[in-house]
Formats: C-alpha cells, sequence, structure tokens
C-alpha cells in the first residue's frame, strides 16, 4: 500500500517484478498483472494496484488488518481489559454475572439440566395435550398456535375505554406529558451543558419534535409573530439541545413514570424485553443505506432497531446500516438502555438468533428466547452420548466442553469488557468470526451457546404457555411499529437525512415521541379503569391484561387547520417571499 504512491505518480514509465511485490499476485491476477508492454514494462500497473487494493481490502473484513485510526476498522481486541483495568473489574463484574473462574463445575450442571431435559421431552412425546412430534429425520413438528378467542367482556372493555379516552393532538399530548414529568423538559441541556432559560423553552421543545417525529419538516410548526415559534428560535433549540444524547436522558423519566402506572404493572413486570427492526426508506444518496428490494424497493434504507418492555415502553433504539442480521447490534441495543432495569428476557424474531448470540447473552446474565419460525429445521445438541429415544437423532450434535474449558478466561475477559462498557457486542461479533465462519474462541462460545439453544428449542415445544409469552410481546412490538408508522407520516415515512447523525437524531426523537404517546395512554387507560371499577364495571383482570398500550384512533397527527379570516392589510394582498431568503428547512437545520 504504501508503495503503490510511487507506481501511479507517472515518473515511473517502466515496471517490471522488481518494483513489487510478486507475492501478493496469486490465481488469476498472474494474467493480468504480469504482461510484455510495448513501452518495455512486464508489470500493468494498474492491475497491480487493483490487485492490491483488493486483497488489502479482504484482509480488512477478515480483521487481518487494523486502522487504529478508524472506530469500524480498528483492532477490537485493543478495547478489551487488560492489565490493572482487567484485574479491577473481574471480580466484581464476575458475581455480578454469576460467573465463576473455574468452570467445571457450572458445566457440569448445565450438563446434567440438558441431559434431563432431553429425558423429559422424549417421554412426553406423544403424549395427550403435547402438540410435538418427531419424524424419521429427527426433526421437530410443533402444531401452530391457535388465536385465543376474545371473550365478550374483553371486546367490550377495550371498547369502553378506547371511547373513553380523551382525543388530543400531537404538540397538545407532548406539552401534557412535559408539564407532568419535570425531569423531560431538564434533560434538554445545551451542548455546553447549560440548562435552556428561554421563555416557553418546553413550546419550542415540543414543535422541534413534533416536526422530527411526524417527519413534516419544521414550515407547519413555525409561527410568526410567536417568540417559542420562530424560526431562528427553533433553529437556536435544534443545534443547541436536541440531538440523540439528550433524548436517551429525557426518556429515562418516561419509562420510570410509565412504570408506577397501575395499568402498566397490569401489562407485565418490566424484566421481559423485545428487540426488532422498523425498516426505513432513505430515497436520498447516502452511505450509510444499502438496497433490499423486499423492504425498501428499488431504494435504499435503513433500520431502526429498538427495544421495548413488556409494558410497551421503548427502552433503547439503534440505527443500522440497510438491513445487516440483527443479531450483530441486538446485544449493544440490549445495554445501551435509556432507563429502567436491565431485562432478565430477551426476545427477538427468527432471524436475529444465532449459536454466539445464545452465549453471548446467557454469559451475560440473561435468558433468551427467539420466536422459532423454522422449528424443524433446528438441530438439536447434546452432552452426554446417551439414548434419548424418539430425539436421539434431534439431538446429533455433541457440545465439546473441553473447547469451552480451554477458552473459559478469554471468554471471561469479553464479556466482562461488554457488560462494563469497555467494547461494544458488535465489535466482538465481528472479532470472532471472520468471512462467516468462528475463530476457536467464537466456536467455544457457540459451543456454550448450543446448551441453551436445545434448552429453548425443548421449551419451545413442549410448552405452548412458553410460546405464547414469545409471540405476546412479539405482537406488542407489532403494535408500537404500527403506531410509529402513524405518527411518523410526513413524506410518504420516508427519512431525508442523508448522515448517520441526522438520521438517529430524527428516529431518536420519533422514539421518544412515541414512549411519550405510551405514558399519556397508560395514565389515561389507568384512569378509565378506576372510573370503570368506580361505576362497578364488572371487570376481568385477564383481559385488562391484554389491552394494549399502543391504541391511536383518538390521537391526531394530521395538524388542525384554521379558517379565520386572514389579515391582508390595507392591500388585501399577501407579500410575495423574498427569493434570496433560505429554504425553511436550510434555515432551521
Amino acid at each position: 500500500m504504501k508503495q503503490l504512491p510511487r507506481l501511479l505518480d507517472g515518473r515511473k514509465k517502466k515496471v517490471t517484478e522488481a518494483d513489487i511485490d510478486p507475492v501478493l499476485v496469486t490465481g488469476s491476477w498472474k494474467r493480468l498483472v504480469f504482461k510484455s508492454l510495448p513501452n518495455g514494462s512486464t508489470v500493468d500497473k494498474n492491475a497491480y494496484t487493483m490487485c492490491v487494493l483488493t486483497q488489502f481490502h479482504r484482509h480488512l473484513k477478515r480483521r487481518d488488518v487494523y486502522a487504529e485510526a478508524s472506530a469500524r476498522w480498528r483492532d477490537p481486541r485493543g478495547q478489551l481489559l487488560d492489565g490493572a483495568k482487567w484485574e479491577a473489574a473481574k471480580a466484581p463484574a464476575l458475581v455480578d454475572l454469576q460467573l465463576p473462574e473455574d468452570p467445571g463445575r457450572l458445566l457440569a450442571e448445565h450438563a446434567l439440566v440438558l441431559h434431563l431435559a432431553l429425558n423429559d421431552v422424549a417421554g412426553r412425546v406423544g403424549q395427550d395435550g403435547v402438540d410435538v412430534s418427531v419424524d424419521g429425520e429427527g426433526r421437530l413438528h410443533v402444531a401452530k398456535l391457535a388465536a385465543l378467542p376474545e371473550p365478550p367482556s374483553l371486546i367490550d372493555l377495550r371498547k369502553r375505554v378506547l371511547a373513553m379516552l380523551p382525543r388530543v393532538d400531537v404538540p397538545e399530548l407532548l406539552l401534557e406529558v412535559m408539564g407532568r414529568v419535570a425531569e423531560f423538559e431538564a434533560a434538554f441541556t445545551s451542548v455546553a451543558g447549560g440548562v435552556g432559560k428561554l421563555a416557553d423553552f418546553h413550546v419550542s421543545v415540543a414543535a422541534c419534535l413534533t416536526a422530527q417525529a411526524l417527519n413534516i419538516g419544521y414550515a407547519p410548526v413555525v409561527k410568526a409573530g410567536t417568540p417559542a415559534l420562530e424560526r431562528g428560535r427553533l433553529s437556536h433549540v435544534v443545534q443547541n439541545y436536541l440531538s440523540a444524547e439528550t433524548y436517551t436522558l429525557a426518556n429515562g423519566p418516561l419509562i420510570d413514570e410509565q412504570g408506577k402506572i397501575g395499568f402498566a404493572q397490569a401489562l407485565g413486570g418490566g424484566m421481559v424485553a423485545a428487540i426488532d427492526g422498523m425498516r426505513f426508506v432513505v430515497p436520498v444518496p447516502s452511505i450509510y443505506t444499502r438496497p433490499n428490494k423486499k423492504f425498501f424497493g428499488r431504494s435504499r434504507g435503513v433500520t431502526w432497531l429498538n427495544m421495548i418492555n413488556d409494558r410497551g415502553v421503548g427502552l433503547g433504539a439503534k440505527v443500522v446500516t440497510g438491513t445487516v442480521r440483527d443479531s450483530l447490534h441486538m446485544i449493544d441495543v440490549a445495554f445501551r438502555r435509556d432507563g429502567g432495569p436491565r431485562p432478565e428476557v430477551l426476545v427477538t424474531d427468527t432471524g436475529s438468533y444465532s449459536d454466539v448470540v445464545f452465549g453471548l447473552v446467557h454469559l451475560l446474565g440473561m435468558q433468551y428466547r427467539p420466536a422459532l419460525a423454522d422449528i424443524p429445521d433446528q438441530k438439536g445438541w447434546r452432552i452426554q452420548d446417551a439414548d434419548y429415544g424418539s430425539l436421539s437423532r434431534f439431538a446429533r450434535g455433541k457440545i465439546d466442553l473441553e473447547k469451552i474449558k480451554r477458552h473459559w478466561s478469554d471468554i471471561l475477559r469479553v464479556v466482562v469488557s461488554i457488560y462494563t462498557g469497555e467494547i461494544r457486542a458488535y465489535d466482538v461479533m465481528r472479532m470472532i468470526q471472520r468471512e462467516g465462519n468462528p475463530t476457536p474462541l467464537g466456536e467455544a462460545i457457540a459451543h456454550y451457546g448450543r446448551i441453551f439453544k436445545t434448552l429453548h428449542i425443548l421449551t419451545y415445544a413442549v410448552e405452548e404457555p412458553y410460546r405464547r409469552d414469545i409471540k405476546g410481546v412479539r405482537n406488542l412490538q407489532e403494535s408500537r411499529h404500527a403506531l410509529a408508522g402513524k405518527i411518523f407520516h410526513g413524506r410518504k415515512g420516508e427519512i431525508y437525512q442523508r448522515y448517520y447523525k441526522g438520521m438517529e437524531d430524527q428516529l431518536g426523537a420519533l422514539g421518544l415521541v412515541l414512549d411519550c404517546v405510551t405514558l399519556w395512554n397508560t395514565f389515561y387507560m389507568d384512569r378509565a379503569l378506576d372510573q370503570l371499577k368506580a361505576e362497578g364495571y364488572p371487570m376481568v383482570e385477564e383481559d385488562v391484561a391484554r389491552l394494549s398500550p399502543f391504541v391511536r384512533q383518538h390521537i391526531n397527527v394530521i395538524g388542525t387547520y384554521s379558517f379565520a379570516q386572514p389579515d391582508l392589510g390595507p392591500a388585501g394582498v399577501r407579500q410575495l417571499r423574498n427569493p434570496d431568503e433560505p429554504d425553511w428547512e436550510e434555515d432551521i437545520l
């Protein structure tokens, strides 16, 4: 790479093998690079340049070459805890994660649990009430879940509660939430750390959030003559107070406030979380987008990977380029929470899991429960050489405990580094894989994950309530995405930000407004339920738990229209605009 400029500066006309490193020229590159040219050269320098660049990029992807000044291409191993920092962090982190320095006893316990689970499920296959069968190839077949019938009491309760909710415009909703949660407005500090002292600062913040989250731009919220809504004021607030960082600070109080409400507590305990992606088309040129015909048609786009708990409130999110596997970023989303307790259970869709993810999530003290749409294709794993009857062919994989033990010290260092925030899980996932194949350390983590993957498949197959709980929280997140689609309605729901920071800020505003709506709905639905109880309405607790905090028929996102006669002055006409004035959006952004 360092020699390429000397070859390409034009001063060297004749290039021979002595001027290059012929060891790099392999395979089909030989016939392109080594040629007899009219000027006496025996090397085509342009072909050699492409050969070097191609191999350099390949070694970057394989993590054989690093760019230390780059956030993307630096060596992740250099970010792991080491030396005194490792020794200081190790003991308290291992206590929190309940991981021993010697894995012998822990692995023996896991081996016994897996052995008993395989025996138990093998004995239950074919029994009445167990909707699972095993074919001759050892594949599990599970009956499809039937939708639970909605009793008349639930239908009537849902109808009554929805009819009791006040109608509200999004701007009014935001102002009401800001008035109810004092810490919300206080979170919007300036880039210098100062608190906003502008008159009606909360009005300006609400206007900017509305413009961003509804994707309508700033022109509809600017109002000349109202100081809090002047273009200059909004431009100042956007540039100095609104960012992904302040959105995170503002969301924490919303999460805490929603968790205190009785209706939220009826929905769940807040310790189960679901992570899934919402896709957005980006029709403007951007290096941070990727094509995907299924989700973006002929355009390119990004994925908003977001996490909610079983109470419906959003805990955190991350903007991901294109539609890469969610598993590469899922753990980072779980550890980059805006607030609330760390979830004990993570639920994702089928496309988000891998054996390595199973291993890392359980090593980090959480349970991983992905939905399994392709359960017949799932392979089971065993540790002991035992006869598991009808599941013997299913559990045909063998988990290598010795490989786990050999790499245990490195596994602990990786896990503690993620747990303490020294390194992103995404960087670890790239570090322990090369061109789609795991390194020896990655293979050891995958073997550990296969223990819990097999236990999950077995439980998923024979326990219908287990499957329903997973489906329930997944459906809850789909409802949130539907609400997000209604709110983010402007410009056909497409993002026109070219840079990652702009995308992150706009989708951060969307996530914050979604949680404001969720808190507002939760608050008023709780009041409606209390009123119905006071009036003697026959209420069933199971029905309350099946209500959704994402109802949206009463929320107006389109805006209201004024039909007051405008003041056109003595001339009776509107003034023409100055063509030299900047556009509304450019003036603010």
